[in-house]
């Protein structure tokens, strides 16, 4: 079994988790906060069928239902149902105090309601008297819960308005002195360091819907989401990057663009880093679009995908969006190709594997780099009947990792192995090989101490689950 001793976590993998927790707290809530956009995108005085009678539904359903949504959901995560109880009555507390949809607010009183029952029923393991535990359960949670809404009505609420208004005002400023586009100097590194979820959740998200109740759409959805910047880069290795990307990139095209999994632009970008100024190019350039024309979409699109954008692109804005996706391409695949034709150090076939193991992926990370052996020589002493693939919502570079890799198997006639796919912290505990992209190595080692691990740079053809292949047909 793979034994890597690792002295600390790093600031990147707490920050990875992070997002990896505001993800899953929004991604279960994603329907409903389609089924509001769409609502908005209807019915009010700027919809395609205007209603003022079914536009009433819009100001409660995203000041009430959305916050308290993602409030129950951080309190059951972290509490089971007695913290998702709790998540509420705190909730409702920021939601009544509040002039805003307290979104942000609902991310952390959610998982903070979840915290203090299951601290406190940990406190009592054990010692209630039989008979006494419904009693006890009902009225610790009813006592909790509502010296949480006190606090929550009072203090936090304008606590966290408060910090809502100055990121707000920042972010505002930004737009009306027309320096918006400078986000993609943060968004795109972002992305390829798998930090994008907190800040498309932690940030993007709530200002978008907080503008979007005002303005029937909101340019924030967009100055992440954006595929235009990663379907250029592609492009551009599809025509000038080396024999194993020009063959791989035009694959990863269709998952990227069509399926919304950003994560699979990622490598190519490792591979050769002066290429993120491409990303960040093309970025800017899209949100400049996206300005130019006023345009904004009226909801989150998760998964990232052209489908997703038009769907959620409200009346008037189709011609800005659709330029705003083409222009950050276009962009992104001249600035790219012009890299490489430039860069033309290590074209052969090896040069996509061997260039991500050298090229740095972070610079905080410092030294602290995991080097780990192909595939871990426990792979091939012992009987392997589950591999468990994880990625940081486990819905995306995951699910594509896992399906890829059972279709192989079965093609082998490999069989009475289960291969599904997790976010990283639902990875069960009894799973023989844990497979995990090598940025997130750090952060799944936070939980799985013991479990044997297994790095990739691609979720499609890496070496590492080539040679796993091999030693699963030797088993």
């Amino acid at each position: 079994m793979e034994q890597t001793s690792v002295s600390k976590p790093s600031a990147r993998a707490k920050i990875q988790a992070m997002g990896g927790f505001l993800t899953n707290m929004v991604l279960p809530n994603i329907g409903a906060f389609i089924a509001w956009g769409i609502l908005t995108a209807l019915f009010i005085p700027t919809g395609w069928v205007p209603n003022e009678y079914l536009a009433e539904l819009v100001g409660p359903t995203i000041t009430f239902l959305l916050p308290l949504l993602l409030a129950y959901t951080g309190g059951r995560m972290v509490g089971g149902q007695r913290g998702a109880v709790m998540g509420s009555i705190g909730a409702i507390g920021l939601i009544i105090g509040s002039d805003i949809p307290m979104f942000l607010g609902a991310m952390i009183i959610g998982p903070l309601g979840g915290l203090v029952i299951k601290r406190f029923d940990k406190l009592l393991e054990n010692k209630i008297p039989a008979g006494f535990e419904m009693v006890i359960n009902n009225f610790s949670i009813g006592i909790l819960g509502f010296l949480l809404l006190l606090l929550s009505y009072t203090v936090i609420g304008p606590v966290i308005e408060a910090a809502n208004e100055m990121v707000t005002a920042a972010i505002e400023a930004l737009v009306e002195t027309g320096f918006l586009p400078l986000l993609s100097l943060v968004n795109e590194p972002a992305k390829v360091l798998f930090l994008n979820n907190v800040i498309d959740q932690g940030i993007y998200y709530p200002l978008g819907m907080q503008e979007t109740l005002e303005a029937g759409k909101s340019i924030y959805f967009t100055v992440a989401s954006n595929p235009g910047p990663g379907l250029g880069l592609l492009l551009a290795f599809t025509v000038f990057g080396n024999k194993i990307s020009r063959r791989t990139a035009p694959g990863a095209i269709i998952i990227h663009f069509f399926g919304g999994i950003h994560e699979l632009y990622f490598p190519y970008v490792l591979m050769k880093p002066l290429t993120i100024l491409g990303m960040i190019a093309g970025g800017m350039s899209g949100i400049a679009t996206f300005q130019l024309f006023n345009s904004g979409l009226v909801a989150g699109p998760s998964p990232g995908s052209i489908f997703a954008y038009l769907a959620l692109t409200p009346k008037g804005n189709f011609l800005g969006i659709i330029l705003g996706v083409i222009v950050a391409t276009v962009v992104s695949f001249l600035v790219t190709s012009l890299i490489l034709k430039l860069d033309r150090k290590g074209d052969d076939e090896a040069a996509l594997t061997e260039s991500i193991e050298k090229s740095k992926t972070m610079k905080s990370e410092g030294k602290q780099v995991f080097n780990q052996p192909a595939v871990p020589e426990a792979a091939v002493e012992k009987k392997i009947n589950k591999i468990s693939f994880a990625c940081d919502a486990g819905a995306g570079s995951s699910a594509l990792g896992a399906t890829t890799f059972r279709k192989k198997l079965q093609k082998e006639n490999i069989e009475g192995i289960e291969v599904k796919h997790y976010r990283i912290e639902d990875v069960p505990s009894d799973s023989d090989i844990i497979v995990v992209h090598k940025n997130l190595y750090d952060r799944t080692r936070l939980s799985f101490e013991n479990n044997e691990i297994i790095t990739i740079e691609n979720y499609i053809g890496d070496p590492k689950l080539v040679k796993l292949l091999i030693d699963l047909k030797e088993q």
